[in-house]
């Protein structure tokens, strides 16, 4: 549920940066951003892969480790085409961006919605 949660984090930080990329299409020499985090969190999960926390000795709950430290990181494109104002963003590329990040960001809110329920579940001891 950490990592599920931790996903949902990065990829609100990433609507905030491809909206503002949209809003700023106009704007002359503005330079889009892009918040890349992807790989970094691929790397977290392949690389600690999955330590074992005891909170209880009969509590054993699965987590990745150094979730917390991932952050991603946002870069700029400044347009190298040359011609009009100098504004790099390309608003089809960016709404395809948003459409996939809106993608992304429902699918682990509903894999999180079902863990929470099979876990409520759980706890009311199966009834």
């Amino acid at each position: 549920m950490n990592l599920l949660s931790k996903v949902l984090d990065l990829r609100a930080a990433n609507e905030k940066i491809i909206s503002s990329n949209i809003a700023n299409a106009e704007t002359p020499g503005y330079s889009p951003s892009r918040f890349e985090f992807e790989q970094e969190l691929r790397q977290a999960v392949n690389r600690n892969g999955f330590s074992l926390a005891t909170s209880h000795p009969s509590h054993i709950p699965n987590r990745v480790a150094g979730l917390d430290s991932i952050a991603g990181k946002v870069t700029k494109s400044p347009d190298k085409t040359g011609i009009g104002d100098k504004n790099g963003v390309n608003v089809d590329e960016e709404m395809i961006s948003l459409s996939e990040n809106e993608i992304m960001y429902e699918t682990a809110a509903q894999i999180l919605k079902k863990k929470m329920t099979l876990l409520g579940y759980i706890v009311q001891g199966g009834q």
